[in-house]
């Protein structure tokens, strides 16, 4: 298999240099390696390097989605299609993208590039002691993730997909992800040239959540920096990042770790792995724990010390994914499945996110004045 390390080749001139490689690992990538790998695979090794504890995968890298698109041609197709193309003009748009992405999901990969993904697979479902391990299907553009330029959500992921065949359908619905209407709108609109589109895609194994979410190192309403903030629902975190439930939402004084604020949503529907068909899908919350706390306190806490760390790690407030693994023990069982720089506030000035009365340090001398433990 190609490492990050890529192979040799030699160019017209007679030297040798280094071809980057179709596909790696994630604990071969780092925080700047997103030319590679795009902004999620990057960030995805660059806390595995940090010690985070994040599921095991590999990326099919830019110059894997750069291959398939010249040896079939479609890179071609694609720039004659959206030659002159106008931002502003949404129903032509999507019938583009409808054109551009059914060629890309049409063709198959090269032998080269199957063979690849295949052995990868095969090495993640021993390292995993699971056969056709499922697993998460994400794109990661090379210009998403990044601070003032957030492209989170304008591409596909794709839940608990299992085996060979389906996992190298679901890498080319994930490229052509990058062409939808809104994607390449956005794209125009943002002044990225053709150079700068890219996209690569990560293979995740997939954590079987009891609980999962979205956490904050910043509090995503007005800003303030001393709380973490989390939203969880049960099951995978796709219903909490889709928006389609409420969520538990809990706010931590980010220096005690203490909970100051909680609200326990009714929690309708959640998304789990169906036992009949091995494919993630939306089901009902049974009525009795619809209003039941998803995550316990301990699980809130740990949360919490690992917001900070990689808060701490990058140096900016930071947009994180997570789950509770429920085929394993407690202390074990918390998986960081992304980190994106928050967008939002962290371009603000810190004194437009200053909460009068939610301090910290108000937080401390209240809690200090009615004779409240706080560590």
């Amino acid at each position: 298999m190609a490492s990050a390390a890529g192979v040799m080749e030699r160019t017209p001139a007679g030297s040798v240099k280094a071809r980057p490689p179709v596909v790696c690992w994630f604990e071969e990538c780092r925080k700047d390696s997103v030319p590679l790998v795009g902004g999620k695979c990057s960030s995805l090794g660059e806390l595995i390097n940090a010690g985070v504890r994040v599921p095991p995968g590999f990326a099919l890298t830019t110059e894997g989605y750069r291959r398939f698109m010249a040896e079939a041609g479609i890179d071609r197709e694609v720039a004659s299609l959206l030659a002159g193309v106008d931002a502003q003009d949404i129903e032509a748009l999507e019938k583009i993208s409808v054109q551009i992405r059914a060629v890309i999901e049409a063709q198959p990969f090269s032998i080269e590039i199957e063979d690849l993904v295949a052995e990868c697979y095969r090495k993640l479902a021993l390292r995993c002691c699971m056969p056709a391990v499922p697993v998460a299907v994400r794109s990661s553009a090379i210009a998403e993730d990044l601070p003032g330029a957030s492209f989170a959500g304008q591409q596909d992921t794709y839940l608990w997909i299992r085996g060979v065949e389906d996992l190298l359908q679901h890498m080319r619905r994930c490229i052509s992800s990058l062409y939808t209407g809104r994607a390449i709108a956005y794209r125009v609109n943002k002044g990225f040239g053709a150079d700068r589109v890219g996209i690569s895609v990560g293979v995740q194994k997939m954590a079987n959540s009891y609980t999962a979410g979205v956490m904050f190192t910043i509090h995503p309403a007005n800003g303030d920096r001393s709380v973490i903030v989390i939203d969880s629902n049960f099951g995978f975190g796709e219903s909490v990042v889709s928006g389609e439930v409420t969520p538990d939402h809990f706010v931590v004084n980010k220096i005690t770790l203490d909970i100051i604020d909680r609200t326990i949503s009714q929690k309708h529907i959640c998304y789990t792995v169906d036992p009949k068909t091995q494919t993630s899908q939306a089901f009902e919350v049974p009525f009795e724990r619809q209003k039941v706390q998803s995550l316990i306190d301990d699980e809130i806490t740990e949360l919490a010390w690992m917001g900070k760390q990689i808060e701490k790690h990058y140096g900016r407030p930071m947009d994180i994914e997570w789950a509770v693994d429920k085929d394993l023990p407690s202390g074990g069982n918390i998986f960081i499945l992304q980190a994106r720089p928050e967008t939002v506030w962290s371009e603000k000035s810190q004194r437009a996110g200053a909460n009068p009365g939610g301090s910290a340090m108000d937080y401390i001398l209240s809690s200090l004045l009615t004779g409240k433990k706080v560590s």
